[in-house]
């Protein structure tokens, strides 16, 4: 080979390898950064395909609850939502510069992206056909679900509040509504001046219905953490549901000249009360005094092994746009402080979802389960791509036999005490009420935790009502909350 023609041919090589170097350097390299780009970077050609592309299905059963259906404009593809706002916080939203929800934390199995897609993706790409996405199969029973959102939208379009249902034995989550909420129709809206007007709308909403209160508001639990404090109570070997314990009017807390009081500013039945009387009547002095006796590090370890304390157990909405709200129990707490944080006050804190996992726990004899919401991924043919198997959160949060002790205590609750607006006819319901003070300017918070059937529980509720807009003297979990519980419960024990 002659000279020139060599240096051509090295030349050629050397462009050749460049070529590839740069071609390598953008597509995998800067893929992630080249695709975040935003508007004002010009970077509109991967959100317009983004947004044509047919998404796959979000299914609860056999009911999408977000689809991609042909539109004639040249987007190509319309994201809708059959149910509107009964699944807004779960399925989240898909626009063209936003997305939350399961939309957000499953993307890459809607768009087809996910590795185990991988084959499908090939197979429509050679048979010239649109790529499609995979499905999402979620753990939530429709009728619990429709009987959670019907009950808060009872209450007023204001309300603020949230219901969880888990099946205790697994984890799945059976139901989850935030109120107030909102329809994820409009943010997918292809006139995109529409959508992102919509979405400012629900920014500047004092109310903030974008938040899902299931998961990301964290507020004081009240009584219904009595049962965290009767758990560390029964474990400790020092009390049995007829231990006898201080049922005055008031506990003399030490350290301060302030004295604990009970709800009603008497008694709770005598100067001493069983340990399930004192639960029944849901007894602030009985469980002050208890509280006082086991210390502040019994209780908190109890707390954690429920789930207090951890973070990022619950990922399946885990995207920028939700962030949970990790439940506390404080870690310096003096001994007044002890007595108000064993009755849920103080500096305790939980979601809606953590006190469901405490009456689930309760339920499953002792044993937390990680509550999550992705049954299932499938193809877009609905070939099971992925099943979700259950994980243990805490494998003996208490002992089995205690947790029967509870849950028989919770069954006088609803039997005897101030949880009856919960009873089922013909089945044994277990649950605790919970009114939880705030600010002087604010309304309490009211509360219910329960689950059904007391024994081989099939699901555990959590009712939280934030705000429902009526005189304060009306708020209490037997009256507000409790009734809501009830028809989740019977949703998913008579489908």
């Amino acid at each position: 080979m002659n000279r020139p023609i060599r240096n051509l041919a090295i030349a050629c090589m050397a462009m050749f390898l460049a070529l590839m170097a740069n071609a390598t350097y953008l597509q995998y390299w800067q893929a992630d950064s080249l695709n975040s780009l935003t508007e004002h970077d010009n970077n509109t050609r991967v959100k317009d395909a983004t947004f044509s592309e047919p998404r796959g299905q979000i299914l609860v059963g056999k009911k999408a609850i977000a689809l991609s259906k042909k539109s004639n404009d040249r987007f190509k593809y319309q994201r809708v939502y059959p149910f509107g706002a009964e699944y807004a916080h779960i399925a989240g939203y898909f626009s063209r510069s936003r997305f939350g929800g399961i939309e957000s934390s499953q993307n890459n199995i809607l768009t087809g992206d996910a590795p185990g897609l991988f084959v499908n993706r090939v197979i429509d790409l050679l048979g010239n056909q649109a790529p499609q996405g995979g499905n999402v199969v979620l753990t939530l029973n429709a009728k619990a679900q429709k009987a959670a959102y019907e009950g808060l939208k009872a209450l007023g379009n204001n309300t603020r509040g949230a219901v969880v249902a888990i099946e205790p034995a697994t984890g799945r989550i059976l139901a989850m509504v935030s109120s107030p909420t909102f329809n994820p129709t409009r943010m997918a809206n292809h006139d995109i001046s529409i959508s992102d007007k919509a979405y400012d709308r629900l920014l500047a909403d004092k109310l903030i219905p974008l938040n899902n209160r299931a998961i990301e508001e964290r507020l004081p639990p009240g009584s219904t953490f009595k049962l965290v404090t009767a758990a560390a109570a029964l474990s400790s070997g020092k009390y049995n549901p007829d231990t006898l314990v201080p049922g005055g009017a008031s506990l003399d807390l030490p350290q301060t000249s302030k004295d604990l009081v009970n709800e009603s500013r008497g008694s709770c039945g005598g100067n001493k009360i069983t340990l399930t009387r004192a639960l029944e009547v849901s007894c602030n002095v009985a469980f002050g005094a208890v509280g006082l006796k086991l210390g502040a590090d019994a209780l908190r370890e109890q707390a954690e092994k429920f789930g207090f304390n951890k973070r990022d157990f619950f990922t399946d909405l885990d995207d920028p746009l939700t962030s949970q709200a990790t439940s506390e129990f404080p870690q310096d707490v003096d001994a007044p402080q002890t007595a108000l944080s064993a009755i849920g006050q103080a500096s305790v804190t939980a979601t809606p979802l953590q006190m469901a996992m405490v009456a689930a726990g309760i339920a499953n004899n002792g044993r937390v389960m990680t509550p999550y919401l992705v049954d299932e991924i499938r193809s877009a043919d609905l070939d099971v791509i992925k099943p979700i198997e259950p994980k243990v959160l805490t494998p003996q949060a208490i002992t089995p036999s205690a947790a029967s002790k509870l849950a028989e205590m919770m069954v006088a609750v609803v039997d005897n005490g101030t949880g009856r607006t919960a009873q089922i006819p013909g089945i044994k319901v277990a649950g605790k009420t919970g009114t939880a003070q705030s600010l002087p300017s604010r309304p309490p918070y009211a509360w219910f935790v329960s689950f059904a059937p007391s024994v081989n529980a099939r699901v555990a509720v959590a009712v939280l009502i934030q705000d429902a807009n009526v005189d304060r003297d009306a708020i209490s979990g037997s009256g507000l909350a409790a009734p809501i519980a009830k028809s989740v419960m019977e949703a998913v024990l008579n489908p």
